[in-house]
């Protein structure tokens, strides 16, 4: 069945808690899409970031970002007691962290207090079902507050650092407030996210997430998981993640995520990254797996290296780990970030596995009669975007784009004129024999650079783009499900709504 949907985070929702939330806003939302004809909302991942607020640097694979929790919702349900109002940022369209951050941490610390011991019941059967992260991640998260936020290889006590029993025991006595305070955010999170996930799914919209190849060096995953990853004998990394130098990077790009060991996974059956799916497939109707040239091969950089010239290919785990993926999860719904360097390697995993992978139409019309983003290329079982949220707006892409790209681009949609560009290039994605289409919410709005969502190599003004209130109107609604209409991607009467 051909489908639709739009890519847009939950951060950049409006509302007034000055980023979006999992309550109302996102509800509205989801009408918006049925309304749309679209059966498919695309989120980033929804774990606690970390450095930049980047929702590809967490402190946790598996937790949910408290920053997303609604507090009306808190408040309406009891939980939270407060008529304290929301920082807000000045611009309407852009979350603004840092007051956003205090607020939230002062405000879930509120609810924790008044309504912890109430729901005491719910919360440890909660802390039971999640036992497989749950005490490493809380645990993590009470020591780095302990120590002012630093990251846990500059923590000042090595004894905690290298988790020896005696430091453990005694962190766990001394902050299990703390403790308890992480494990009771989390419930919060996961009760909302749910809630909020049901509500789509019971009127025909999935929600498509997105799970980073790797995880950032200061998160939990690596403190409690040393073994995993290409640590040495003190848990600092000896290979990083990155990519070479490029057209874009002459100095490549130097990620900073530690390295999975890959022959200490495939001695232990991959234990480790089968659990990490289980979860995703639980959180996520559909779940994109970023950089996934990374499980053919992986760059690998020196850690003591300011830049990534000097890295090397090193080949992935490959076949064997995708066999065991497919025998433990069957059923699960995974989609191929296949962009970037995509060797005859790549290729031949992305055929062996069988999973779509991705087009993206503003890469389409450079020139190269060959190139594989061409509508002429796209195969059935593909994604096929305008942009993703690592590239610039379809406006932004067009007053950047050269003469020779802007004339191959009319040509090859037919028009004539610029003002005619937005419908016409959201038609042809729409057009594409791609099972699956998907329309950031940004393109949708005709909105230009500014509203970008990442600048990749860039830290600082990335992920604070939101949607205006009420921009998700009836009238783009009605053009959207038109336009579905036409291309044959409404979805099927017999789905719930």
């Amino acid at each position: 069945m051909r489908n639709s949907g739009v890519l847009l985070h939950i951060t950049s929702l409006p509302g007034r808690e000055g980023i979006g939330t999992l309550g109302r806003e996102a509800r509205s939302f989801v009408n918006f899409l049925v309304k749309a004809g679209m059966s498919i909302w695309q989120v980033l991942p929804i774990s606690p970031t970390g450095y930049a607020e980047s929702p590809y640097q967490c402190f946790s694979t598996y937790a949910g970002n408290p920053l997303l929790i609604d507090l009306d919702t808190l408040i309406k349900q009891g939980i939270l007691k407060s008529d304290a109002a929301a920082p807000q940022s000045p611009k309407v369209d852009q979350v603004d962290y840092a007051p956003l951050i205090a607020y939230k941490t002062q405000m879930l610390s509120l609810a924790f207090q008044q309504s912890y011991h109430r729901l005491r019941r719910r919360v440890d059967a909660f802390r039971a079902e999640n036992a497989l992260w749950i005490e490493d991640y809380a645990l993590f998260m009470a020591i780095k507050r302990h120590f002012g936020g630093m990251s846990w290889q500059e923590w000042p006590d090595e004894a905690i650092r290298m988790r020896r029993a005696r430091a453990l025991r005694a962190y766990k006595k001394q902050l299990e407030a703390q403790i308890n305070l992480q494990v009771f955010v989390q419930y919060l999170f996961f009760e909302q996210w749910f809630a909020l996930k049901d509500y789509a799914n019971e009127r025909g919209i999935r929600i498509f997430g997105d799970m980073p190849i790797y995880v950032a060096e200061d998160s939990a995953d690596a403190w409690a998981n040393p073994q995993v990853f290409q640590l040495n004998k003190e848990r600092r990394p000896v290979k990083i993640a990155g990519v070479p130098p490029d057209y874009f990077a002459a100095d490549g790009q130097r990620w900073g995520n530690p390295l999975y060991d890959w022959a200490y996974l495939r001695r232990t059956d991959y234990t480790w990254w089968l659990n990490r799916l289980k979860a995703m497939e639980r959180i996520f109707d559909i779940t994109r797996v970023d950089h996934f040239i990374g499980f053919a091969n992986y760059y690998a950089v020196p850690a003591d290296e300011d830049t990534a010239r000097n890295g090397v290919w090193v080949t992935g785990p490959g076949r064997a780990f995708f066999d065991a993926v497919k025998r433990e999860l069957p059923d699960m719904n995974i989609i191929a970030e296949d962009l970037g360097a995509v060797s005859p390697r790549v290729r031949k995993l992305m055929d062996y596995t069988g999973y779509p992978g991705m087009k993206v139409m503003t890469f389409a019309f450079s020139g190269d009669p060959y190139n594989e983003h061409l509508p002429k290329y796209h195969v059935e079982n593909s994604l096929v975007y305008t942009g993703t949220h690592d590239n610039n707006t379809l406006l932004g892409w067009w007053n950047k784009a050269s003469a020779e790209v802007r004339n191959n681009t009319l040509l090859a949609l037919g028009i004539r004129h610029d003002e005619e560009l937005t419908q016409a290039f959201i038609k042809a994605t729409l057009q594409s024999v791609s099972k699956t289409a998907i329309i950031p919410m940004q393109d949708v709005l005709r909105l230009g650079e500014s509203a970008r969502m990442n600048l990749p190599g860039t830290v600082g003004g990335n992920w604070m783009w939101r949607m205006k209130p009420k921009a998700a109107s009836s009238r783009i609604a009605r053009w959207l499900y038109a336009l579905n209409e036409e291309t044959g991607r409404l979805p099927e009467k017999d789905l719930p709504f």
